[in-house]
């Protein structure tokens, strides 16, 4: 039976939801969990200095396929092995990383989604001056200096606020400690808006986040739809859920012989924009009927 390494650097216990929609890939690709091929999950849980010891544990339990989850996972995966295929997801260019040689033919052991996440920060900060009538003040840029996407995000940011002359002043935290002292620190900076940098360590302690953005009432754009679905006010970004499944149907494809060489890296092509009526409402906003009208979807 084949064996796929499922490393994420996240929490287990936040995700069920992702390793459904892998395994759902991988059934499309004919492979069923448990009975035809067997995944090894593997966490982090948000220790992203243990990446590199987990991988090199796959590599030496010479597992079929590593799913690398996050652009630190693939580092970390592609410097473990150069032969065991990799499939990858990444919210920043794979090329800038090394993780391929180009999009249409990464030319080495490893492929995946680029979700380009780190170059959607105009955009979200776009729909956060929409929001606020004459403008915002400040708006508050959170990001993990762990994460290798940080500097990307930093440049968009700034490139985006620049064009549009937006004062924009970033924030680090890495823990649960740094996140209730950096929105402390937003809140004492007179920020006004609140931009989150993409990071899985994020993701998996959303509640937090949407709970201390409530509790300064500062509005905020997520990068996720799971973050206003769960009380936050705005998304933008794609599915993650239909990105981790194509992950899984890409790792089908390999299991079957399909070298990741000749796999191009995929990029989504379609963006949903999420806004949660109810929080917009708890924070005395108006939303304005144009940024409805974008909305793909509007929780009430």
């Amino acid at each position: 039976m084949p064996v796929v390494g499922y490393l994420h650097p996240g929490s287990s216990t936040a995700r069920p939801e992702e390793i459904v929609a892998f395994r759902e890939g991988l059934a499309q690709a004919g492979y069923v969990d448990g009975s035809n091929v067997s995944v090894q999950l593997r966490w982090g849980e948000g220790r992203y200095d243990r990446l590199a010891e987990m991988a090199a544990e796959l590599v030496r339990e010479r597992v079929d396929v590593i799913l690398a989850y996050s652009v630190i996972s693939a580092v970390v995966a592609t410097k473990a092995t150069t032969t065991i295929p990799i499939v990858f997801l990444t919210g920043d260019d794979p090329i800038k990383h090394g993780l391929v040689a180009s999009l249409s033919r990464p030319g080495g052991n490893a492929t995946g989604v680029s979700m380009l996440t780190a170059g959607l920060s105009s955009k979200r900060l776009g729909l956060l001056r929409e929001l606020v009538p004459g403008g915002i003040p400040l708006v508050a840029v959170l990001l993990n200096p762990r994460n290798p996407n940080a500097d990307a995000v930093i440049s968009e940011a700034q490139d985006a606020a620049r064009g549009i002359g937006q004062p924009i002043e970033f924030f680090n935290a890495s823990s649960e400690g740094e996140i209730d002292g950096a929105f402390a620190a937003i809140d004492k900076a007179g920020a006004k808006g609140f931009l989150e940098g993409a990071d899985p360590f994020y993701n998996d302690h959303r509640k937090l986040i949407i709970d201390l953005a409530a509790r300064y009432r500062i509005p905020a754009i997520y990068e996720w739809r799971e973050f206003p679905q769960d009380g936050g006010l705005m998304s933008y970004g794609t599915s993650l859920i239909e990105v981790v499944r194509q992950l899984g149907h890409y790792t089908g494809r390999v299991l079957k012989g399909e070298k990741p060489a000749d796999l191009p890296v995929l990029q989504p092509t379609k963006f949903e924009f999420v806004i949660n009526l109810k929080t917009a409402q708890a924070l005395g906003l108006t939303m304005p009927q144009l940024l409805l009208a974008q909305a793909d979807e509007v929780i009430e």
